[in-house]
């Protein structure tokens, strides 16, 4: 296969252009459907003359419909986009990507979406499939998955859907609620995919940042207690990983903390612990919920983060403590290789 794109490369580059606009427009309404020629055309940077013509020429080979609400896939064009990733991988050199990152970061397994979501909003959800296909490749049935907050994660649980393998799983937050809009909280998140796993989950009623008194005596609670032993029993656990200033602001962190993550460098973010470009821990938040010491290698431990902004964060969580599998995308995995 790979000889075979080279081939091409060099005899017909013109027709590996054609394939990968076609290829990206497929993958996008495989994501955001149904779709709109215009919003199409601005999501993906082609002139509407251009997407008019890739448009019926996709329409007329049975892969596309159009409908007054948008453009969807047809059953054919879903089949025929899993059947090209493997290819395109290679095509768009995602697969190197994948291999050089994996060696850099001292990675078991990285897995690399094309685009970059700093750039556009979609390859967010791009990352949530890709997820979502790991999840159903490592599950059992009755496992505990432990899901962390934030953006990312939240378009993990977009791309959820009900199958036999999620049979008996139960769905936990990973943590309690963080001061930041409630749909990206790791109980909603956790429940959302529950719910269109058709899954079991348990939820943490407790904030994140508590002092130290409250934490202890709340831990102590009988139903907290028992919650929080489950989580760190979860067989897999998906968290991502945030720029340091960011999240800071967005805990709500006090000022004291702020001050100590600036002076101390701090570039990236997990778990509620901050990290400085060596992978050293310059700061820890008070919170209730898995920590970073809870974390051990019978668990599965997927990290979901991309953006070229993000390169320095996913660096330095690394550094510290390598997952077994890393989800990012084109711009965060050239970010950290050019880094």
């Amino acid at each position: 296969m790979r000889e075979l794109l080279e081939w091409q490369k060099k005899l017909q580059p013109d027709i590996l252009e054609i394939m990968g606009k076609r290829y990206r427009i497929l993958q996008y309404l495989r994501l955001m459907q149904p779709v709109g020629r215009r919003t199409l055309a601005v999501s993906l940077d082609l002139s509407e003359r251009v997407l008019r013509t890739e448009v019926t020429f996709l329409k007329n080979q049975g892969l596309i419909m159009i409908h007054p609400s948008g453009m969807t896939l047809s059953d054919e064009g879903e089949a025929l986009l899993e059947g090209m990733e493997p290819a395109m991988k290679i095509a768009f050199g995602l697969e190197d990507l994948e291999k050089q990152v994996a060696e850099v970061l001292n990675v078991e397994k990285v897995i690399v979406v094309s685009g970059d979501s700093d750039e556009y909003s979609w390859v967010k959800k791009e990352l949530g499939r890709a997820c979502v296909q790991q999840m159903k490749k490592q599950i059992a049935p009755g496992d505990i998955i432990a899901v962390a907050g934030g953006t990312t994660l939240a378009a993990v649980a977009d791309m959820v859907s009900p199958s036999e393998k999620w049979k008996d799983a139960v769905f936990v937050p990973a943590r309690g609620g963080l001061g930041e809009k409630v749909e990206i909280q790791s109980n909603t998140i956790s429940s959302t995919m529950a719910t269109k796993a058709r899954a079991a989950y348990r939820l943490l009623h407790v904030p994140d940042q508590l002092s130290n008194e409250t934490r202890t005596s709340l831990s102590l609670e009988p139903g907290i207690k028992e919650l929080l032993a489950l989580i760190r029993k979860a067989k897999i656990v998906i968290h991502g990983i945030g720029e340091a200033e960011i999240m800071a602001d967005r805990r709500e962190t006090s000022d004291g903390a702020v001050q100590q993550i600036k002076e101390k460098a701090a570039v990236g973010e997990a778990f509620g612990y901050y990290f400085d470009r060596e992978g050293h821990i310059v700061h820890k938040e008070r919170t209730i919920g898995l920590q970073l010491n809870d974390l051990n290698e019978a668990q599965t431990v997927i990290t979901v983060a991309g953006g070229s902004s993000k390169a320095e964060a996913i660096s330095a969580y690394m550094k510290y403590r390598p997952s077994n599998l890393l989800i990012t995308d084109e711009g965060a995995a050239k970010a950290i290789l050019n880094r």
